[in-house]
């Protein structure tokens, strides 16, 4: 796993000044070091640049990049973030057309197939990747993003120059990219966040390259291209056939994943999820003599202050304790304390270069740090929620039926501490219901489907579309921050694409929470992990967390140079008094109660300086 950066201009700008350019490459690459810390390079034409640095994972040796291949007269060169799990049929296929390969690395397979088929090899791809590829004969940069948006490609437009990175902080190396906020940025922070709209960057003037789309840039012409996108279509399977092709699925994508050349793990939470991830795993390990690494995640104070909610019905730790035994995986307990927790809302916020998710956040950049020391590789249970309909907004009526997003049913929790101006200028209800709207209008229905199950569509495309893209955003930057590779087998596109237009009576066969999932996971798990309520990833219930929040929080509003006064209003701080039924009434997800508002405020805060904003 890797980051890239670069840039373009099509008039042959970089042929001028060529050690101030390469300087600026050097310095794309040194702000993303975290995601590439074992290698890195630059490449510079007076057209294109392009930097790169390398978590090395597969063909440590021979994997450097930027990487240039020559075919008679045809050359291009190309720097890429990710994995390609099929990567030995495409190598095997090409090798058969007589393609040569100089290593034994993904990336050489990705160009060596587009310089055979263009831009439609890109279909063939299963994997996670970003990726910018400088075709040097026809002058031409792509920048292409995976079907599911899982590694993160950001670009930004100055005049004739397109700039792109991994992460937003290398675009504001390039001259004249700075840091700035509009209006919507702030209805973006307070509106939405920590989710935002895909294909924005929420800084003005920052972009995202989508989500299964790939962008053609020649001739100072930018072309958006989108080679991927869900189809709504009859689901013909019976419900035998339908378990059968789940199960065969969810156990290949796994398989195809656990791709590496260095000792793979999992997070092991206790629930169905990761459950099944970390039993596939240890199942194909142990046949070959060798035992998986888990890691599990809590809080200290948990097993003092935890109080059952109907989002988090049940602590994972005995859960855990069942499935380590029953896999027989080598186990590690992790555990963040307060001081940790508030430290790391900060690291987060450099790692997502915005407000993020709080402490749901920061504590998963936290146990990320403590796992790379045993493991660069990781597998998580992510996504499974979204795709089969996990989350408590496909059940309850009232959040299904909400005509918002059901995540944030309520905004007023993020309107009460702004100031009334503020509020008012913002017009928050507006806006969210704008971007709500203009997503419902784009979801793919199939025709003749009644009302509820159109519903059912839209709270599906709503979740793919936008709360599982903040979960990966989480992922990738939170993991990649510390150098680990954290990979998401839930979000192969093949098993977003079946189950997309499975019927919901089989998705949730007999009335049962994700019942396909679990019928499907039935020859790898014991019954009781199977069918477990479901309870998501962890948050700490120590009350000393939120007292300590809340005075930082009072302190940093005392400073009367502080930007986030512009916004917030000290008074309604002052006077705002969170009970203990709090922590089950989320404003974001299941987990961002009353404490998680005072940490995003900090955040909030520590981004606008950090980044020198002028508000």
């Amino acid at each position: 796993m890797c980051g890239i950066a670069g840039f373009y201009n099509g008039n042959g700008k970089y042929a001028q000044g060529k050690n101030f350019w390469e300087n600026i490459l050097e310095n794309m690459n040194k702000v993303q070091k975290h995601r590439g810390p074992d290698d890195d390079g630059i490449f510079l034409t007076p057209e294109c640049g392009m930097a790169h640095v390398r978590l090395s994972i597969i063909d440590i040796e021979k994997g450097h990049q930027p990487m240039i291949r020559r075919d008679g007269e045809r050359k291009c060169a190309i720097v890429y973030n990710g994995e390609i799990y099929n990567m030995k049929e495409l190598k095997e296929h090409l090798m058969y057309l007589g393609t040569e390969f100089e290593t034994t690395s993904d990336t050489e397979v990705i160009l060596a197939g587009y310089m055979r088929y263009g831009e439609k090899f890109v279909k063939r791809l299963n994997g996670i990747f970003a990726f910018a590829l400088w075709d040097m004969s026809e002058r031409k940069l792509l920048l292409v993003r995976d079907r599911i948006g899982v590694k993160p490609l950001f670009y930004s437009r100055k005049n004739d120059d397109i700039i792109f990175s991994s992460e937003i902080k290398g675009l504001f190396e390039y001259p004249d990219v700075t840091p700035t906020i509009d209006l919507e940025t702030m209805q973006i922070i307070f509106g939405l966040g920590p989710a935002k709209p895909y294909g924005s960057g929420v800084f003005k003037d920052i972009l995202e390259v989508e989500p299964g789309h790939m962008l053609e840039i020649k001739d100072g012409n930018v072309k958006d291209i989108r080679y991927w996108k869900l189809v709504s279509q009859p689901h013909e399977d019976s419900e035998e056939r339908t378990i059968a092709k789940t199960a065969w699925l969810i156990e290949d994508s796994v398989k195809m994943q656990m791709l590496s050349d260095i000792p793979i793990s999992t997070f092991l939470s206790g629930g169905v999820d990761s459950s099944l991830v970390t039993a596939i795993c240890g199942a194909k390990l142990k046949k070959q003599g060798k035992v998986l690494n888990t890691f599990s995640f809590d809080f200290e104070g948990n097993d003092k202050y935890f109080k059952a909610n109907s989002f988090q019905p049940s602590q994972d730790r005995p859960w855990v304790d069942m499935m380590k035994d029953y896999v027989g995986t080598n186990h590690r307990y992790l555990e963040c304390d307060s001081e940790n927790l508030e430290d790391y809302l900060y690291k987060a916020v450099d790692a997502r270069d915005l407000p993020c998710m709080a402490d749901v956040e920061s504590s998963m950049m936290y146990f990320c740090g403590k796992v790379v020391p045993y493991n660069k590789v990781t597998l998580t249970g992510e996504c499974a929620d979204e795709i089969f309909g996990g989350y408590p907004w496909f059940h309850r009526k009232e959040m299904f039926d909400a005509d918002i997003f059901p995540w944030s049913m309520d905004l007023q929790p993020r309107k009460e501490l702004l100031k009334s101006d503020v509020a008012d200028e913002l017009n928050i209800d507006e806006y969210v219901k704008k971007i709500y709207d203009l997503t419902i209008s784009e979801t793919p229905y199939l025709r003749g489907e009644g009302t509820v199950e159109k519903r059912r569509r839209e709270i599906s495309y709503l979740n793919l579309k936008w709360f599982m893209a903040t979960l990966l955003d989480r992922m990738d930057r939170t993991s990649m921050h510390c150098g680990l590779e954290a990979r998401v087998p839930f979000a192969d596109h093949r098993i977003v694409e079946y189950v997309w237009n499975v019927p919901w009576d089989i998705k949730y066969r007999k009335c049962i929470v994700k019942g396909l999932l679990r019928a499907a996971g039935e020859k790898f798990l014991p019954e009781d992990v199977l069918y477990r309520k479901k309870s998501p990833y962890p948050k700490t219930y120590n009350p000393e967390y939120e007292n300590m929040l809340f005075e930082k929080v009072l302190d940093v509003t005392a400073d009367p140079n502080a930007k986030i006064n512009v916004f917030i209003d000290r008074k309604k701080i002052e006077a705002w008094k969170m009970g203990e039924t709090d922590y089950g009434k989320p404003w974001y997800g299941q987990l961002m109660a009353g404490p998680q508002m005072l940490a995003y405020i900090l955040q909030t805060d520590y981004w606008l300086k950090k980044y020198n904003i002028a508000v």
